[in-house]
């Protein structure tokens, strides 16, 4: 398993709840977390609630520092947040976790994406960084309970880059009962994102945080 001790994690779109939940986890499991938003304040706000020693910052100096990002902003704003960082995350591990999803009366739908699915979006326009598809089905509530000690879930990571997808499995096992799954080339992360449709409608009807097990590995 690739050692990832000491890891420094950026997240944009911190302040949101799945990228609170990430940096809780991640900074209750030793690792330096840095929050990103559009505001310094707000990511800092953000960094005192998580707790464990998480500072917060604009999202270009989070990009700049940190030595692994994770992208966590909503659809709407995803292409051009990362089209404003490209400087700033060349060379890096570059995790998105985005959901391309609409809401109407019958519940969540994925919505299309010209590039085929967010994660190669991000490949599209991070063409110097090292482009992973993970963690699109981690509960937001789950991972902010402190009655939670450890979560029940398999973390599909994509990507076309060997080091980089085995970093972010053992990223994922940071969080105690998580498991790093390799899940293809970062072209099958369209199926994966919309995935989240069908979770978020088995959450509804049976008033659950549903998350994701491989069996037979």
């Amino acid at each position: 398993m690739t050692d990832v001790n000491g890891l420094s994690i950026g997240i944009l779109g911190g302040t949101g709840d799945q990228g609170k939940g990430l940096a809780r986890r991640f900074a209750l499991a030793g690792h330096p977390v840095l929050i990103g938003s559009r505001s310094a304040r707000r990511a800092q706000e953000a960094a005192e609630s998580v707790g464990a020693g998480a500072t917060g910052d604009e999202n270009a100096a989070v990009a700049s520092q940190a030595g692994l990002v994770i992208v966590a902003v909503p659809y709407d704003g995803h292409k051009a947040l990362l089209e404003s960082l490209r400087a700033e995350l060349a060379g890096k591990i570059v995790v998105d976790c985005v959901n391309p999803l609409g809401f109407d009366k019958q519940g969540a739908y994925a919505l299309p994406v010209e590039e085929g699915s967010a994660a190669q979006q991000a490949a599209a326009v991070l063409t110097e960084s090292r482009v992973v598809a993970a963690f699109h089905h981690v509960s937001a509530v789950v991972l902010m309970d402190p009655s939670v000690e450890k979560v029940d879930l398999d973390v599909l990571v994509l990507g076309d880059d060997r080091e980089a997808t085995s970093t972010v499995q053992a990223l994922a096992e940071a969080i105690p009962g998580v498991r790093g799954v390799y899940g293809g080339r970062l072209r099958n992360a369209c199926q994966v994102e919309a995935l989240t449709a069908n979770i978020i409608s088995i959450n509804r009807r049976y008033k659950a945080h549903a998350g994701l097990r491989v069996t037979d590995i």
